[in-house]
């Protein structure tokens, strides 16, 4: 079985959902929680704070430094993601269907060799 990351991106400047629609999305998505723990592809998952609460490390030349805020200068970032192990692509496409439906834009990426192994 291979894993895939299934990241939920945010998008600075689109509207906020309101407390009903994201206690929606929380419902969705910890029924499809649920359904990947059922069905043995949940690996794990989490929500992410804000972009601004991200600290960047970087050491170059032995010297460490650190900057608040996110690592790239974007207007979309993670806001969560799960972790799933599925048969192929297709099945996890299948999942970030259904995970697209519950919270929006979801991108599929599967993980290198050498993080199977």
């Amino acid at each position: 079985m291979k894993q895939y990351l299934l990241s939920v991106h945010f998008v600075e400047g689109a509207p906020t959902p309101s407390d009903e629609e994201t206690q929606t999305m929380f419902r969705e998505t910890g029924r499809i929680n649920d359904d990947m723990q059922a069905a043995g592809a949940w690996v794990f998952s989490g929500g992410l704070t804000s972009p601004d609460s991200a600290t960047v490390v970087r050491v170059e030349n032995g010297t460490t430094a650190m900057s608040d805020g996110p690592f790239a200068e974007t207007k979309e970032h993670i806001a969560g993601f799960w972790v799933i192990k599925c048969a192929d692509l297709d099945a996890a496409l299948a999942w970030a269907e259904r995970c697209a439906a519950a919270c929006g834009p979801i991108e599929v990426r599967p993980f290198d060799d050498l993080s199977q192994a």
